[in-house]
């Protein structure tokens, strides 16, 4: 009988590397779903509190769009099926129902920066990870294999207290061949980008009115460019943008990735984003040390979803074990946990 995966999607960046390393297990039969969890944080999706995350209804509907039309076979939450492995590209919380499959956790991109809250998860492991949003991604524990972007984030990785033993340096698709990108038909040529964020609309800090003015600066008389995030309020940013870079070109969708290929500098705050800058060796502006993000770049491989397909293949074929997420069930056994099981059972999952 052939082998049952579940894909667990997400953004579209994390729902096309789904299908991309799915592509590369044909012998297998493949089931995907848009990100989802369980327990209270469930209520407050359908009360749309959450539309500012993966969770959210917004973001929900794309990646079905994105699977419908691809014609991939869906199963919401992965209820219809009994699986023998899991492909996810997020664990900083994990639902009920995987827990005791085998999964295999792939990076997505760039990771937040380890601020306070971080610091703080790191200290109380009571508290859910997804307070310090995915600074705290890989901490779980609850997988066979973590396949990561590069040595540099595998050292990254191991700081944070991941097992080296299960970390697969594989590269991530979508980020793994970056010269590609500079064949394309965008107009634009020999500008000065700015990937915005929607850090605002995450709960994070931003001015964005200093990012503006940066942007000028550094542009210096240049063509300006303004590619929107494609989860921040467009009609708000377009108005900054228009009040503090008159004359700037803003582009509310399009291929970022192309758009980064034509230009000669890159502006970024914290995007993944800023790594396709790096591998084609343009001028970055970022709020991290460019120099780390260097290090950290995805390898260009060209290989990425077939190298993750081996490592999924080799957990498949091998003799079975009991998944090891049981690590995730253990963390929490303190006097507030009746208080907080139903944060560590599920999590808001910005991105």
């Amino acid at each position: 009988m052939r082998k049952k995966i579940l894909f667990i999607c997400g953004s579209l960046n994390q729902t096309t590397q789904m299908h991309k390393i799915a592509e590369e297990l044909p012998e297998a039969e493949h089931y995907f779903t848009p990100h989802y969890h369980d327990g209270i944080y469930e209520f407050y999706r359908r009360l749309g509190i959450l539309e500012f995350s993966i969770l959210g209804d917004k973001m929900v509907r794309r990646c079905m769009a994105y699977l419908a039309r691809h014609n991939l076979p869906i199963d919401y939450k992965g209820m219809n099926n009994t699986y023998d492995l899991v492909v996810t590209c997020a664990d900083v919380v994990v639902p009920k129902n995987i827990r005791d499959k085998d999964v295999v956790l792939v990076q997505e991109g760039m990771t937040d920066p380890e601020n306070f809250l971080y610091h703080l998860v790191k200290t109380f492991p009571f508290l859910p990870r997804w307070i310090a949003s995915t600074s705290t991604f890989g901490l779980s524990n609850a997988y066979r294999k973590f396949c990561v972007a590069s040595e540099g984030y595998r050292d990254l990785f191991i700081r944070k207290g991941v097992d080296p033993s299960k970390i697969a340096v594989t590269g991530i698709p979508n980020f793994d061949d970056c010269a590609g990108f500079q064949r394309n038909d965008f107009a634009f040529k020999h500008f000065v980008l700015v990937c915005t964020s929607d850090a605002r609309d995450t709960f994070k800090i931003e001015n964005r009115r200093r990012v503006i003015e940066n942007a000028v600066k550094i542009a210096a008389g240049r063509t300006l460019i303004f590619k929107l995030h494609p989860n921040e309020d467009a009609e708000r940013a377009t108005k900054e943008i228009r009040r503090y870079a008159p004359g700037a070109v803003i582009f509310e969708s399009g291929n970022t990735e192309a758009m980064i290929a034509n230009c000669d500098v890159l502006i970024t705050q914290f995007s993944s984003t800023v790594f396709v800058g790096i591998a084609l060796g343009k001028e970055v502006h970022s709020n991290y040390d460019v120099g780390e993000l260097r290090r950290l770049c995805p390898i260009q491989n060209n290989s990425a979803a077939r190298n993750i397909a081996s490592v999924c293949r080799e957990i498949l074929e091998g003799e079975h074990r009991p998944a090891e997420a049981n690590a995730e069930k253990a963390r929490v056994l303190t006097p507030f946990r009746p208080i907080l099981q139903a944060a560590n059972d599920s999590a808001l999952l910005a991105k």
